[in-house]
């Protein structure tokens, strides 16, 4: 047994079915491994829960280093590049709504580890934004960081109710408007 195999194939279950149906013995079935040898790595479905999260977020964490190092790509484009891959993602018939917030919101004690790790992703996504928004020379940066994230958490959020592949393009122009605005603001055009 692979973790990165249980825990890739928990993360698709999450993102297709979501968390309510999510259990132990139905991903030792996808996975086609005994449910005891699971329950020797991940004692309960909490657990292999957190674990499938601190995963998820360590991909995003090592996407987004990758993206910041691309020498190819403008600021602007690194900002809606996020766009492009949940495009692709749906386009798969995967939905990565943002699971981090529906995993507090399932578990919704302010002091689970789960929510340590959703904090600890919202700042990274947060401060990803903010320094390529510097980068830009963008008037308010940490405003239009704020603004940036929030179209793509209502994005995320959308992904995981109405699963509409249209709902990842709308959300990438009202980002893209947002650039252009603060673009605008930073060279005087809107005063």
């Amino acid at each position: 047994m692979l973790r990165e195999q249980v825990l890739d194939q928990t993360l698709n279950i999450l993102e297709q079915r979501g968390l309510a149906t999510m259990s132990l013995e139905y991903v030792a079935e996808r996975v086609d491994v005994p449910l005891n040898e699971l329950r020797r790595f991940w004692p309960d479905a909490e657990a292999l829960l957190y674990d499938s999260l601190r995963y998820h977020g360590e991909q995003i964490d090592v996407w987004r280093r990758q993206l910041m190092l691309d020498d190819s790509l403008s600021a602007p484009q690194k900002l809606l590049a996020r766009y492009k891959v949940l495009d692709e993602q749906v386009r798969q018939q995967r939905y990565p709504g943002c699971l981090f917030i529906a995993a507090c919101t399932f578990f919704p004690d302010p002091d689970m580890p789960i929510h340590q790790l959703a904090q600890q992703q919202k700042l990274a996504s947060f401060e990803y934004t903010l320094a390529l928004l510097q980068e830009m020379g963008s008037d308010d940066a940490e405003m239009v960081a704020q603004q940036m994230e929030l179209i793509l958490e209502g994005c995320l959020s959308r992904l995981l109710v109405k699963r509409q592949l249209n709902d990842v393009e709308v959300a990438r122009r009202l980002a893209e408007d947002v650039l252009n605005v603060a673009r605008c603001r930073e060279h005087g055009a809107l005063s």
